[in-house]
């Protein structure tokens, strides 16, 4: 027999809507996990700029810029800033998710006046950074910091102080003194690059030492790093239970060229380099710690002239593509990997702003994330993984001088 009473009608009536509710809702797919954009900036307040830095912007960030990215527009929403007065230009993050360390290119740190490296404990859920410690950096005006593939060392470059350093990750995260420092020296370059581009007038770095990246190759047994001053990328052994650096080898670049970064490709044996002064980009074979000049190609398209310099360098996750950066030209070149590892320029892409420092691919390599130094803003753009191009999705997120940009993807954390 149906039920007559109102009340008891009306109690089953709504008992079956919420039933049918929660099953609507269990039938819902869970919101992604949320992904992380982390962008280092130059906030120094102008007096704190080294009298070297005086042709850059006087530190318009604010310290790391947090947003959350939509992994389908690759849209960037503000999701907070960890305030900072030191300019953390560069920054990683570990394999595991857990832990940001910050470049800090600054010059304040004891008599020595060091710059100063940082290390964060990273919340997955929000995208909250804890400053867990800093140290001196070994240098002054330390500009990249790397993570060696056995997560147990920082290594890092002073740009300004000619220098590089590495230090121990303790088991908090923390970091500890550098177990080791080197000082560049040698021959510096000339100020006028070999491979300059027709009426050139570049000019950054020939003026003294300038390490301007440092990186462990796939194995972990070496270290590499570039000094701009010098011309010259060196190879280290690395110790890795002690964490210091042994001579290996090294090689010289054109002089006056400058290289700034250099790039592996996945398999291990090409090495792809970006020269900041003579916009060229130069592979290398790469075997048992010792690199070997193979070819050299302008980063820019055919017919330029002027004055350019060069920034970030990245092979694609396949290894199909090559991307450089070209400031003043404000364009992202892009070449095609051959079967040897040769180059081929397919093509460019205009940054959508002034003086692309750096530029990165989010975790799907779905998107190019670009951060125009001096136009104050990110740029984002869609990666065609087939012809290598890229094309502006329209979305621009105001920071004021991006240096880098990294992510922490929560997924499966």
């Amino acid at each position: 027999m149906l039920p007559t009473d109102p009340s008891r009608r009306s109690f089953l009536q709504a008992s079956a809507a919420l039933a049918g509710t929660a099953t609507l809702a269990a039938a819902q797919p869970k919101e992604d996990a949320p992904l992380f954009a982390y962008v280092g900036t130059f906030s120094s307040p102008l007096k704190d700029v080294l009298p070297t830095q005086v042709d850059l912007p006087p530190g318009n960030g604010r310290g790391i810029h947090c947003f959350r990215v939509n992994r389908t527009t690759g849209a960037l929403t503000p999701a907070g800033i960890t305030e900072l007065g030191t300019s953390p230009s560069s920054l990683a993050i570990n394999a595991a998710g857990t832990r940001l360390y910050s470049a800090n290119e600054t010059d304040r740190v004891g008599p020595e006046k060091h710059g100063t490296v940082s290390a964060f404990a990273l919340n997955k859920a929000n995208g909250k950074l804890e400053l867990l410690n800093s140290v001196p950096s070994g240098g002054a005006g330390p500009t990249y910091v790397s993570i060696h593939p056995n997560g147990k060392f920082a290594l890092v470059a002073n740009y300004f102080g000619g220098s590089i350093a590495v230090f121990p990750i303790l088991a908090d995260g923390k970091l500890g003194e550098a177990s080791d420092v080197k000082v560049d020296a040698g021959k510096i370059g000339p100020t006028k690059a070999t491979n300059a581009p027709p009426g050139s007038f570049a000019f950054s770095g020939h003026d003294r030492t300038h390490a301007h990246q440092i990186q462990a190759d796939p194995t972990g047994r070496f270290v590499l790093h570039v000094d701009l001053g010098l011309d010259t990328i060196f190879v280290w052994k690395f110790d890795t239970a002690k964490g210091t650096l042994a001579p290996h080898s090294s090689v010289a670049l054109p002089p006056g060229d400058g290289p700034r970064h250099f790039h592996f490709h996945p398999n291990g044996r090409w090495l792809y380099s970006i020269q900041e002064e003579g916009s060229t980009v130069v592979l290398f074979d790469y075997s048992d710690g010792k690199l070997t000049a193979r070819q050299t190609l302008p980063t820019l398209p055919p017919g330029f002239a002027g004055s350019n310099f060069c920034s970030e360098i990245l092979v694609s996750a396949d290894g199909k593509f090559v991307y450089v950066g070209n400031r003043l030209h404000d364009s992202i070149g892009i070449f095609a990997v051959g079967a040897k590892g040769e180059l081929k320029y397919v093509g460019e892409e205009w940054t959508r702003g002034n003086y692309p420092r750096s530029f990165e691919f989010d975790p799907s390599r779905s998107f190019l994330y670009c951060c125009n130094q001096r136009a104050d803003a990110v740029t984002v753009f869609r990666v065609d993984r087939a012809t290598g191009g890229l094309a502006f999705t329209g979305h621009y997120a105001p920071v004021g001088n991006p240096s880098c940009v990294v992510f922490l993807d929560s997924k499966g954390g």
